[in-house]
């Protein structure tokens, strides 16, 4: 019996759901972006944008700490981190995630990064536009993958 799996698995979802909400704000705020004429939506775009992929790499670090026993560490950990939820432990866990999933993750954590270190006026929009377009769907192979893995963690918690 492992009980901490149904509070984690708990935790992943909810999680989904908050993530889900800033998927739509950035949908929406593009949308505005674009009939307004007003670059000032983007910068809530990149807001969301940042936000969805740290939700994610939240939803990560607590697998990783809960199911594992071990985050990543030192200057690749973000990185490393999304490398770890694509692999198979052997018998501890399968995948989190599958590797199309990975990739798509990995664009918007290059962008979680320029998002950290740039002045907001500095971000392309054409790059903010590609990544507004591509969340969801990014989103819903996430959402996929996490719903597939908690139903793992449902079995080994009987």
């Amino acid at each position: 019996m492992k009980p901490q799996y149904t509070a984690l698995v708990g935790r992943i979802i909810q999680a989904l759901v908050d993530i889900e909400r800033v998927v739509n704000r950035a949908e929406l705020l593009l949308n505005k972006a674009r009939q307004n004429g007003d670059d000032g939506y983007l910068d809530g775009v990149a807001l969301n944008l940042h936000s969805f992929y740290t939700g994610i790499e939240a939803i990560f670090e607590d697998i990783a700490r809960n199911v594992e026993g071990t985050i990543p560490s030192g200057t690749s950990w973000h990185q490393e981190l999304l490398l770890q939820m694509s692999a198979e432990l052997g018998s501890l866990r399968p995948a989190v995630i599958s590797s199309e999933t990975r990739y798509c993750l990995d664009e918007y954590r290059g962008f979680r990064h320029v998002v950290r270190n740039v002045y907001s006026f500095n971000l392309r929009s054409g790059r903010l536009e590609q990544l507004s377009e591509e969340v969801h769907p990014c989103y819903e192979a996430v959402k996929q993958d996490l719903i597939h893995f908690t139903q793992f963690l449902e079995q080994v918690s009987l």
